[in-house]
């Protein structure tokens, strides 16, 4: 089982930054989680929300936006003890975590089929020389099938919050993914076994104790996606 930063690493350092990505880095973990979303230019930026309020205190629509408006926003606001932390594009945290092992690309949901569409295509030209660590996870089931669409040869993961149980397992392979992302409270043993028995990979998001995480661990998942990832590599 690795451990996955969850927005780098969210519970100890500003999340989605690059400083965040970095802290990582230099704790030696190789595998992370972060959002991406595509503004209205075409820039993929790593953002988790759609406004600005919560993680820099102004209320501001992030899809308003163009990338060279990003630069008034500060992602440490709430972090004191932390310098200024811009909005990164997909490129500038690419090339912090170029040497990561297991990359998990969460790409936000999505209006229309285009958006879908243009998305993905931006997506995959950028992360080309990825292909063996990202893989692209998503709720959206129209982000699933713009990459299906397109043959993408980038490996899938579906991310699952609903209560749909064995439904999920079948969307998944449906969908041509290799991974099912579960969200801690469904991730029961039982649909952990019978997502095993379907040979898809597993990681459980967001999981934050350490007794869940070794019991996750001694059922075999694959990855356990934490906001405290140097508390994790300490005590597990």
């Amino acid at each position: 089982m690795i451990i996955i930063g969850h927005r780098g690493a969210r519970g100890e350092a500003p999340e989605n930054t690059l400083g965040g990505f970095q802290y990582i880095h230099n704790l030696g973990i190789r595998a992370v989680e972060f959002d991406v979303r595509q503004l209205k230019d075409g820039e993929l930026i790593i953002m988790h929300d759609d406004n600005f309020l919560r993680t820099t205190g102004t209320d501001q629509q992030l899809y308003e936006l163009n990338s060279h408006q990003l630069e008034a926003y500060n992602q440490a606001h709430i972090w004191m003890d932390w310098e200024k932390q811009l909005t990164p594009t997909l490129r500038q945290t690419l090339s912090i975590i170029h040497d990561f092992e297991h990359i998990e690309v969460e790409v936000k949901a999505v209006t229309t089929m285009a958006e879908a569409e243009k998305l993905v295509l931006e997506l995959q030209k950028q992360l080309h020389g990825f292909e063996q660590s990202a893989v692209i996870t998503s709720f959206d089931l129209k982000i699933h099938q713009a990459l299906k669409q397109q043959y993408s040869i980038f490996k899938r993961g579906l991310l699952v919050e609903d209560d749909i149980k064995h439904q999920a397992i079948e969307q998944a392979l449906e969908l041509g993914c290799c991974q099912i992302g579960w969200m801690n409270q469904l991730a029961t043993d039982e649909m952990i076994q019978a997502t095993q028995q379907a040979h898809l990979q597993i990681s459980v998001w967001t999981v934050n104790d350490i007794e869940r995480a070794r019991h996750l661990r001694n059922l075999g998942i694959d990855g356990l996606i934490t906001d405290f990832p140097k508390m994790m590599l300490e005590q597990l």
